[in-house]
């Protein structure tokens, strides 16, 4: 049972900044913050050249809807394009990294669910946040 009021509205600017994947992630409505018991939403905020860099969800489908900018995506290797008011269903266990491909900023709002079983086994990296250099994008997909 919670002991967060209801309803919890929470600002972007509440929500702890989180650059250890890369860009800025501010993840905002979540178990401790609303009492959340299905997943987690929050905005991800990607400056030009900047990138997430690829994770996946070993529990987790992860939904992403894109509100500016001009992201790349890439899906276990290949590349997709994103644009503003589009969204993408990333399935469990897909490798994933976003990339601001535009020369202005690109904000995305991510929601994963369900909950893993504890934070620490949520979000698998697959390469450090601190590479050198944006990786070279796979072969577009049509």
């Amino acid at each position: 049972m919670t002991t967060t009021p209801f309803p919890r509205i929470v600002s972007v600017h509440e929500a702890p900044e989180n650059r250890r994947h890369g860009a800025e992630l501010r993840t905002m409505l979540t178990p401790p913050s609303c009492g959340a018991t299905s997943g987690f939403m929050g905005l991800a905020i990607v400056r030009p050249g900047e990138r997430i860099n690829e994770h996946y969800h070993p529990y987790s489908e992860e939904f992403v809807f894109v509100i500016c900018g001009d992201l790349e995506v890439d899906l276990d290797g290949k590349t997709y394009p994103l644009k503003p008011e589009q969204g993408l269903m990333i399935p469990i266990n897909v490798r994933h990294r976003f990339r601001n491909v535009g020369a202005t900023e690109a904000r995305m709002v991510f929601h994963c669910g369900p909950l893993a079983p504890r934070p620490d086994l949520g979000h698998v990296t697959t390469e450090e946040a601190d590479a050198a250099g944006p990786p070279e994008p796979a072969k577009v997909a049509s």
